[in-house]
């Protein structure tokens, strides 16, 4: 394989990651917001998925973003008559995020990030230690 494409190949997972990372950010965010009117949906978390392109230039494989969707969960619902969000009842949406699992992606999202910029360290190194022969 040539050190070219191991470079390609690992700034593609790094801009799927920091895809992630961004869809992450959004979420968490927008945890703790609700809707403007009374019974209006707040926000629906946002979803990411990935898919392998192959490459013409590279004659491989490359990840690539997929689809940002997103969840379909129900929307946890608060007594809350005071929020200008309450329905009829005094019952607030609430976003369907949860901030557990928002951190969970973002540490996995953060250990995939950190193998692909390993690798491409290596490569780089191991480019040096070749020119440095020649």
């Amino acid at each position: 394989m040539k050190f070219g494409t191991t470079l390609d190949i690992t700034a593609a997972g790094l801009s799927a990651q920091d895809a992630r990372l961004q869809v992450i950010a959004q979420n968490l965010a927008n945890a703790d917001s609700t809707g403007s009117t009374p019974g209006s949906n707040p926000y629906q978390r946002k979803t990411i998925s990935f898919q392998d392109v192959f490459s013409q230039t590279t004659g491989t494989d490359l990840v690539q973003v997929a689809n940002i969707g997103k969840d379909t969960a129900p929307f946890p619902m608060k007594y809350d008559p005071s929020n200008p969000a309450a329905n009829a009842q005094g019952y607030v949406k609430l976003p369907n995020v949860n901030s557990l699992v928002e951190l969970m992606d973002m540490q996995q999202a953060e250990r995939s990030y950190d193998a692909n910029l390993s690798v491409m360290n290596a490569t780089r190194g191991m480019m040096t230690r070749t020119l440095g022969l020649i």
